[in-house]
């Protein structure tokens, strides 16, 4: 762990949305999922949440470039469940949508807690979806074609929210709770260490300020013991 990798992971970090999400109903193209994510971590969004068609959801693509190392994704049964979720957190549920009562995706306030609803590439937002969300929202278009590609119009439409969040300041200062900043910290430097914790339900030991672990000699003991015991068991 180098100084300079080290303090750019907490700058990013620091600059997490957490009030600020995308939720996808079974966008099922593995490139623009991918897509998707990248331009996510580009805006600062931590978390992102999927209406998943199969029975296993991966983000892991060449397409990601690596931005699936960085993006928690939380997959729902289904759409309805997705955006209740969302809405009873006091998030409100925007469709990229085109309907009557769609407005111009600039005029959208993005400062507030938001879920940009992306629908499916065939038949895009769903009735129930639609029903659901708090505003529908437009990109508006000069040309034959009447929508952009699902990863392009999320892209287009989370710059603006980019644009809005940066010009009120909500990138000048760390908005995660520390809980989950202390948490995506040691995974972001200690990535192994993080899996074989998951793996064996431990609690993550303490990192220095450098973030390497404070003592790296105690976790493996601490981990070789825990291993003994589980083959004794």
């Amino acid at each position: 762990m180098t100084p300079e990798r080290y303090d750019r992971i907490r700058k990013t970090l620091e600059m997490r949305q957490p009030d600020l999400t995308v939720i996808t109903d079974e966008v099922y193209k593995p490139h623009n999922l991918a897509a998707i994510a990248r331009t996510c971590d580009a805006v600062g969004i931590p978390k992102i949440h999927c209406v998943w068609p199969r029975d296993r959801y991966r983000l892991k693509t060449a397409a990601t470039a690596g931005s699936s190392d960085w993006i928690e994704v939380q997959t729902h049964a289904d759409i309805e469940t997705g955006i209740r979720e969302l809405q009873d957190k006091g998030v409100k549920v925007v469709a990229a949508h085109l309907t009557d009562r769609a407005i111009d995706y600039r005029d959208y306030d993005f400062t507030q807690p938001t879920a940009l609803l992306m629908g499916t590439e065939k038949e895009g937002v769903s009735d129930v979806a639609s029903d659901m969300a708090d505003e529908h929202l437009i990109i508006p278009m000069r040309g034959m074609v009447q929508s952009f590609n699902v990863s392009v119009a999320a892209a287009i439409i989370l710059n603006e929210a980019h644009y809005q969040r940066q010009a009120a300041g909500m990138y000048d200062a760390q908005r995660l709770p520390d809980e989950w900043f202390d948490r995506l910290l040691f995974e972001w430097c200690q990535p192994k260490v993080a899996r074989l914790c998951r793996e064996n339900n431990l609690s993550y030991p303490e990192l220095r300020a450098d973030g390497e672990l404070t003592d790296p000699q105690g976790f493996s003991d601490l981990y070789n013991a825990h291993r003994a015991a589980k083959k004794k068991g």
